[in-house]
């Protein structure tokens, strides 16, 4: 039996980006939310694959090569892609 947790209707605003390297060819959705602790959700367009990103989760390259499945390269151009589309949440302690 299943326990509904949430069933929420919001309107989100969405940054569709693509662009090309030598390389690579990105063509990403970047949904803006307030689920997700303030941090959109960055859906490739390619492969479906989603993560909840800041702009804070883009200096370690081993989270965009995890979740989008891309070489270190890759990651590294991608980084610079998103950075200026995603906030940077700055943690507070809340005690």
């Amino acid at each position: 039996m299943l326990e509904n947790l949430y069933d929420v209707i919001e309107s989100s605003n969405v940054n569709f980006v693509g662009c090309v390297s030598e390389d690579s060819r990105f063509d990403f959705a970047i949904i803006y939310t307030s689920h997700f602790f303030g941090k959109p959700l960055v859906v490739c367009m390619q492969t479906g694959r989603s993560a909840p990103l800041s702009a804070d989760d883009l200096g370690d390259t081993e989270i965009l090569r995890s979740r989008f499945l891309v070489s270190d390269e890759a990651a590294i151009e991608l980084g610079n892609l998103l950075r200026s589309r995603l906030p940077s949440l700055e943690m507070h302690d809340q005690y």
